[in-house]
């Protein structure tokens, strides 16, 4: 990232995510440290999201056609394989 901000893996972002509600939820930070910790959860959040999207992107489901064979169809965005077009 071009900004400072590193990039880290999805797994760990979200444990930090974690660490970062935890101690915000339990009061015992500063407004000043809260803030911190605020603007850093919310710079992890982006880069956990930008980095499902990617995995999204990415995704393929195994379809069994009715010969007998296997192709991959992309993943669409509501959970199910995309659908080829009739042609008419």
């Amino acid at each position: 990232m071009s900004d400072g901000k590193k990039e880290i893996a999805f797994e760990d972002g979200m444990k930090k995510l974690e660490t970062i509600v935890q101690n915000l939820e339990n009061g015992d930070l500063s407004l000043e440290a809260a803030l911190k910790a605020y603007e850093e959860g919310v710079q992890i959040a982006e880069i956990c999201s930008r980095r499902l999207q990617d995995a999204e992107k990415k995704v393929e489901v195994l379809m069994k056609t009715t010969g007998g064979k296997f192709k991959t169809e992309p993943f669409n965005e509501e959970g199910a394989s995309a659908k080829p077009k009739k042609k008419k």
